[in-house]
């Protein structure tokens, strides 16, 4: 009797080694060469960006999803220096871009992003718009003129565009006569909406923020010169929950593919002179 059991032992072992093969192939075929997580989690990481890239970044994380559908981006935007605050204060972020050096800076002296890792990403434009239907306004100087009630700018203290703008004012000795009709926005998106809305006679976005909008037309573009050189600086954070994806993230963002879609946004790259 054992030996007639001893060969159908070994035919079922064989059987069930051969199954879980074919299992294990399908997966990995099915995952890009990668075994499936068993329990279908995706993991998501947190990005806090710039106002200002919420277009790009959103139209990028489809593309990324594309190649790691594992991994699920959830944005956070808001003005930089807003978003710094947050991250001082343990907000759970994995990744953030600003708008400017000077927050990326404060948390790097906190000991909070890599010092290697917050090389720019992009640079950017400052420009003076109106509503589209407007034609009173063609320059900076044209703002102190009385017919000029209200000047959108984003708050200086929080928000980079804001202070960009105050610098370029300050520089033209603007900013004294502007002040008293200034109306802060809290991030660029709603400058440019109280622009657009004709809630205010003029404001100041970055040139990426204008190409986006059918609503505002540009009537100056601010020389380089009159303000800090507008650079978005990305690192992970060390905080960070998922630090290895959120490397990968960022990586993604330094490709070809990327750049393709921050250029077609108003967006420039690191290598091309402003």
């Amino acid at each position: 009797m054992s030996g007639f059991f001893k060969p159908k032992m070994k035919k079922g072992v064989l059987s069930a080694l051969f199954i879980f093969m074919i299992a294990y192939a399908t997966a990995c075929s099915g995952s890009g060469g990668k075994a499936a997580d068993p329990s279908g989690a995706t993991m998501e990481i947190t990005v806090s960006a710039a106002a200002s890239l919420k277009g790009s970044l959103e139209e990028i994380a489809k593309l990324f999803n594309e190649e790691y559908p594992d991994i699920k981006i959830a944005y956070n935007f808001g003005g930089s220096g807003s978003l710094q605050q947050q991250i001082e204060q343990g907000a759970p972020v994995d990744l953030f871009i600003s708008a400017a050096m000077e927050p990326m800076l404060a948390l790097r002296d906190k000991g909070l992003v890599d010092p290697g890792h917050n090389r720019p990403l992009l640079l950017n434009r400052l420009v003076l718009i109106t509503p589209k239907n407007r034609q009173t306004v063609t320059a900076m100087k044209d703002l102190s003129r009385m017919h000029v009630k209200a000047v959108a700018v984003g708050q200086p203290e929080t928000v980079p565009a804001g202070a960009y703008a105050k610098e370029a004012l300050r520089h033209e000795e603007l900013w004294d006569m502007i002040e008293p009709k200034a109306v802060y926005g809290k991030d660029v998106s709603q400058v440019l909406s109280y622009v657009s809305s004709g809630n205010a006679d003029a404001g100041f976005v970055y040139a990426s923020d204008a190409s986006k909008s059918k609503d505002v037309r540009i009537a100056e573009e601010i020389p380089p010169s009159f303000h800090t050189p507008i650079h978005y600086p990305a690192a992970v954070i060390r905080t960070a929950k998922h630090p290895e994806e959120a490397g990968r993230f960022l990586e993604f963002l330094r490709s070809k593919e990327a750049g393709a879609i921050f250029k077609r946004h108003g967006f420039f790259l690191p290598e091309e002179a402003l």
